[in-house]
């Protein structure tokens, strides 16, 4: 599958397989890691050096666990995720929101609000991702990082179709098309950190700093009479 960045997205792109309700695959919770130690290491490293401490942080599609390092102290952490039970049994989490964001994609915080979001091996079960990603640039503070990370894992029935068709490197693409088309980021960077990807599972990660707000426009006064 190609995606031009400068053509509009097809809604083929976002179709599932399974297009019955969220809320019904995300009701049981499931307390276990989509991903082996090495790899949740690598996602840790990455937000030990992007996440300041004392920052305020939005784990975006959260869940039981946020991977955030446990010797940073951070001034408040804020997840958002479909399974309540999940959310409530997090440590790192000073307020939680159950949302679907399938279905309701617009956030329910400030603009500006953030000072680093992640989205940890879950941004290809978006299926208005440039929505989401829109929002995400509204409640960051300027400059602000965007952490995603995805690995070679997924429920391949609420993966979308353009995550289904592409390899490793074509999702990194993606996810930096998907950021362009979605606006209010400055150019993103495209890594691997994968720890051996022979022996664990591979690490990608997409990060992308929030544009600073341009200049207001001049007001234009009525000239004296």
């Amino acid at each position: 599958m190609h995606l031009d960045p400068a053509s509009p997205f097809p809604a083929s792109a976002f179709r599932r397989l399974d297009e019955n309700p969220d809320a019904e695959f995300y009701r049981q919770p499931r307390f276990v890691t989509h991903l082996d130690e090495p790899a949740l290491a690598a996602v840790t490293q990455l937000y030990r050096e992007y996440f300041k401490p004392g920052s305020v942080l939005l784990d975006l599609m959260s869940s039981w666990v946020s991977h955030l390092p446990a010797e940073v102290a951070y001034a408040r952490v804020v997840g958002l995720g479909m399974n309540e039970q999940e959310l409530r049994a997090n440590p790192r989490l000073q307020a939680y929101v159950v949302q679907d964001l399938n279905h309701t994609p617009e956030l329910p915080f400030a603009a500006a609000e953030f000072d680093g979001a992640a989205i940890c091996v879950s941004i290809d079960y978006l299926t208005q991702p440039v929505v989401v990603l829109r929002e995400l640039a509204r409640v960051l503070r300027p400059g602000a990082p965007l952490v995603i990370t995805f690995s070679n894992r997924c429920f391949p029935s609420k993966a979308i179709a353009a995550w289904r068709a592409l390899d490793d490197q074509g999702h990194l693409v993606l996810v930096d098309q998907l950021l362009r088309a979605a606006g209010g980021w400055e150019p993103s960077e495209l890594l691997d950190r994968s720890p051996n990807p022979r022996r664990t599972d591979p690490l990608f990660a997409v990060v992308a700093r929030a544009k600073a707000a341009g200049p207001l426009p001049a007001k234009h006064t009525a000239p004296a009479q």
